[in-house]
């Protein structure tokens, strides 16, 4: 057996083998950035942790919750935080996607108003928006018992022992953890089927697309209470109508805002004149019998809205097309401009699909495949007419110009682990992103804001991993020649190396090291934790 007289440790460090920059390994954070970007500043949540970062990925402001991410997050014109957040629901409602609670910070980061809607009967899910008159519109989701359905001629074979219903509220917040619900709009009141001529809303449904089929699944699983699945709703301020997005039908439907809520339950008033009915919809004619599969232009979309006055292609719609159920997997940016007879009064031909037989713009990669999130994302034309694009499966965002040559992209190093250091794969790590939002510069939420950068994310944790193994110790124990390394680091590999350059000892997911076996003289050992790593010397003698 080696006998071990003697062991030095050189404090000092070789080198540090993952503190790489971005110009020679940059796999995560800013990837390309050039001068056609819009200088702003890009929003997105991650975890517990929301970042404001600028084009070079530094972090201009951060926010940190006691609660997971509920997807949709924004930045108010004031300078507050509006997210949401995911709280476990007691009824274990089954919505991917689904919050709970809505959360409003300062700027500081210090939580002003909370508010919860997560019983055993609802649950606020996915998105959120801000009103300009300082309510809260809300995405929730209510359960149909299985009577309630069948009461609403849903075929009981394509039934469990529930169903969701979608429903929008508009909320005013009152103190620091309450609200009222100011008006409300259910699916429930707007359905059709011709499957049970005894109920109340038996008809024809190719005759009445501004009502939904109950019985049609689109995508959705056989007795799945999810049918639907809406992912996004979005207001228009000037035409007061809300645009909502529902996965599963692979449709974007748009609503008034403008009733009452008893108004919002039928199908007479509000200022288009047609209570709470469909106003439009586009994106799967098949789901109100009028086209087939041919005609299908949407496939589990996402994040539907209107361009806003004064950018290129104002007043159209843009939408994420994922490209989910679609025969050929690949995502889409798509713009579309629905036919009007006067502002947010939409033509309709009797026995046709809603307008437009195609979309005016179409985004896709040169290899279409090569663009693809099944689920998430979104994408948001920009003041100069860039559009920002959020992959977001996985965690990556990218900003193309008008010609659409890419002139920013960016990997989100936040996983939902650790943060993913520079020269690490970010493709097997879960980094997934909601979507993202960039805000130019001059938006009203960065006055009288300091606006100094720190450092980058990535950057920020190597330095505390660094902070920590720079702490790193090492001894011996003598009766068993074992190399015991005292770290609070997890250690994912120990690897010692002759001075040659072979390597002797290969040691995983452990802080000993059995180096009975090795002859006199010096050895490195290189300890990896966290995706950093350090060298140390050993003599043995």
């Amino acid at each position: 057996m080696l006998n071990i007289i003697r062991f030095k440790t050189f404090l000092s460090f070789i080198f540090f083998s993952l503190t790489l920059s971005l110009s020679s390994q940059n796999t995560v954070g800013v990837l390309s950035n050039s001068v056609g970007s819009l200088n702003g500043y890009t929003l997105f949540t991650a975890q517990k942790e929301t970042y404001l970062i600028n084009n070079c990925g530094e972090v201009i402001n951060q926010w940190t919750s006691k609660y997971n991410s509920g997807r949709s997050v924004y930045l108010l014109e004031n300078g507050n935080l509006l997210r949401a957040a995911n709280i476990p629901n007691p009824g274990k409602i089954a919505i991917k996607g689904f919050g709970g609670r809505i959360e409003l910070f300062d700027w500081d980061n210090n939580l002003i108003w909370e508010y919860e809607y997560s019983t055993t009967k609802v649950t606020q899910h996915h998105d959120i928006f801000p009103m300009p008159n300082g309510n809260i519109l809300m995405l929730a989701a209510s359960i149909l018992t299985y009577e309630e359905a069948i009461q609403l001629g849903r075929n009981p074979e394509n039934l469990g022992k529930d169903l969701y219903n979608e429903q929008i509220l508009e909320l005013k917040p009152i103190g620091k953890d309450d609200a009222n619900i100011v008006w409300q709009w259910d699916i429930k009141d707007h359905l059709i089927q011709d499957f049970d001529d005894t109920k109340s809303n038996f008809g024809v449904v190719s005759d009445n697309p501004q009502r939904l089929d109950i019985n049609y699944l689109g995508g959705s699983i056989l007795k799945n209470p999810n049918w639907l699945h809406a992912n996004s709703i979005q207001y228009n301020e000037s035409l007061d109508q809300i645009i909502i997005s529902i996965r599963s039908l692979s449709e974007i439907y748009i609503i008034d805002h403008s009733t009452t809520t008893a108004e919002a339950a039928s199908s007479f008033g509000g200022k288009y004149l047609k209570g709470g009915d469909l106003l439009y919809r586009w994106g799967n004619p098949i789901a109100y019998g009028q086209g087939t599969v041919a005609d299908q232009k949407l496939f589990g979309q996402h994040y539907p809205h209107w361009i806003p006055e004064g950018f290129v292609d104002a007043g159209k719609i843009i939408i994420f097309n994922n490209g989910w159920n679609r025969p050929s997997k690949y995502s889409e940016i798509d713009i579309i401009n629905p036919p009007t007879s006067a502002p947010g009064v939409y033509t309709y031909i009797t026995n046709t699909a809603y307008g437009p037989t195609k979309p005016d713009y179409i985004y896709t990669a040169p290899i279409k495949t090569d663009f693809f999130s099944p689920i998430l994302s979104g994408a948001q034309r920009l003041p100069n007419g860039n559009t920002l694009i959020c992959e977001g499966t996985s965690g990556y965002f990218f900003e193309i110009d008008q010609s659409e040559n890419i002139v920013w992209e960016y990997i989100n190093p936040a996983s939902s682990r650790k943060i993913i250091l520079p020269g690490t794969n970010s493709k097997v790590i879960a980094n997934s992103i909601f979507r993202v939002k960039k805000y130019d510069s001059d938006y009203a939420a960065f006055d009288d804001k300091d606006l100094n950068p720190g450092s980058t994310i990535e950057d920020k944790a190597l330095e505390a991993i660094k902070s920590e193994l720079s702490h790193l110790t090492t001894n011996f124990n003598p009766k068993g020649d074992i190399l015991k390394i005292e770290t609070i680091n997890k250690i994912d590999k120990i690897e010692v190396y002759d001075l040659l350059g072979s390597l002797v000892v290969n040691e995983l997911n452990s802080k000993n090291v059995n180096l009975n076996n090795l002859s006199n003289g010096l050895y490195l050992v290189k300890i990896y934790a966290n995706n950093a790593s350090i060298i140390r010397k050993i003599y043995l003698e």
